[in-house]
C-alpha cells in the first residue's frame, strides 16, 4: 500500500506544526536583574502539549513595542514559546529617538550591564515550564540584534542567534570563543551604521574563534529594514525594506529548521 506523503512527516516536525485548534496564549511577566524590575511578554500556543524550543527576543533601542510583541506571536503562532525580553526596565520606553539613543549608548558602553539584562530574559524563558531548555534561541532587531551577539559572546547556553540589522561590534572580541551557538547575521547591505569596517572586524572575530557563522547581506537595505515604522527614506539611514524584511524572515527560518 503506498502511503500518503504527509503520513511520512517525521513526528519532531509535526510537533511545531500548529494545531487546528491552536490558541494563542499571552501574558506579561515581571521580573528581576539585580534589583531591578523589567516587565516582558511570553507568548505560546497552548495546543501544544510538549517541550518546544524557546526564542528570546530583543527590541530595538525604542524598548519593548507592539513590533516586539508581535514577533513573539507570530514565533509562537509557529510552534514556540518566545519570550519578548525587557533590557530597559518596567515602565522605561522612550518616546523620542534622542531618547532612545541615550539609553542605548548606556547599555552598549556597559556591555556587562546588556549581557547581564540579556541573562535575566533568558532565565525566565528557561524557567518556563513549555520551554525545552536544550533547545533555545535568541534574535535581536537593530540594538537588540547587539544585544543577542552580546549575550552569545557570554558562553549562553544557546543554540542559535539571529541578529536582524544589528550592530555588530563588541570591546571584546575575544569573547567570541565562549559563544556556543550557531550565528545569523542579516545585514542590510548600504547600513551607514554599521559600515564595512565593523562587519570586517566581525568576520574575522567569528573565523578567529571558530564560530559556526553566516552573514548575509540586502542589496538596498539599509539600517532597520525589518521594522515597518521605520518609514521608507533611504537618506535617512533607516528605512524599512519589505523584500529585505520578507527574505530575513525566511533566512531565520531556514535556519531555525537546521538548528533544532
Amino acid at each position: 500500500m503506498k502511503l500518503s506523503r504527509k503520513f511520512l512527516i517525521p513526528f519532531c516536525v509535526m510537533s511545531l506544526v500548529p494545531s487546528l485548534h491552536a490558541e494563542l496564549k499571552s501574558k506579561t511577566i515581571e521580573y528581576k536583574e539585580g534589583k531591578t524590575t523589567l516587565e516582558g511578554y511570553l507568548a505560546y500556543d497552548d495546543a501544544i502539549q510538549s517541550k518546544r524550543p524557546g526564542i528570546v527576543v530583543v527590541h530595538d533601542w525604542m524598548g519593548l513595542s507592539d513590533f516586539t510583541r508581535e514577533r513573539a506571536d507570530t514565533l509562537a503562532k509557529m510552534g514556540y514559546v518566545a519570550f519578548a525580553a525587557d533590557i530597559y526596565g518596567k515602565g522605561v520606553r522612550p518616546k523620542t529617538a534622542n531618547e532612545a539613543s541615550t539609553l542605548a549608548k548606556l547599555y552598549k558602553s556597559d556591555r556587562a550591564l546588556l549581557r547581564s539584562r540579556a541573562k535575566a530574559a533568558l532565565d525566565t524563558l528557561l524557567a518556563q515550564p513549555q520551554t525545552d531548555p536544550s533547545r533555545i534561541a535568541a534574535i535581536g532587531y537593530c540594538f537588540g540584534g547587539t544585544t543577542v551577539l552580546e549575550l552569545a559572546r557570554s558562553g549562553a547556553p544557546l543554540v542559535g542567534v539571529v541578529t536582524f540589522h544589528g550592530g555588530l561590534d563588541t570591546p571584546n572580541p575575544r569573547d567570541a570563543t565562549n559563544i556556543k551557538a550557531k550565528i545569523l547575521a542579516l545585514h542590510g547591505a548600504d547600513d551607514p551604521f554599521v559600515p564595512a569596517s565593523q562587519v570586517a572586524a566581525f568576520e574575522k572575530e567569528m573565523t578567529d574563534a571558530k564560530v559556526d557563522w553566516q552573514l548575509v547581506k540586502y542589496s538596498g537595505a539599509v539600517h532597520a529594514f525589518a521594522v515597518p515604522s521605520a518609514g521608507n527614506d533611504n537618506s535617512k539611514g533607516a528605512a524599512y525594506n519589505e523584500k529585505a524584511a520578507r527574505r530575513s524572515w525566511q533566512a531565520m527560518k531556514d535556519f531555525f529548521a537546521e538548528i533544532f
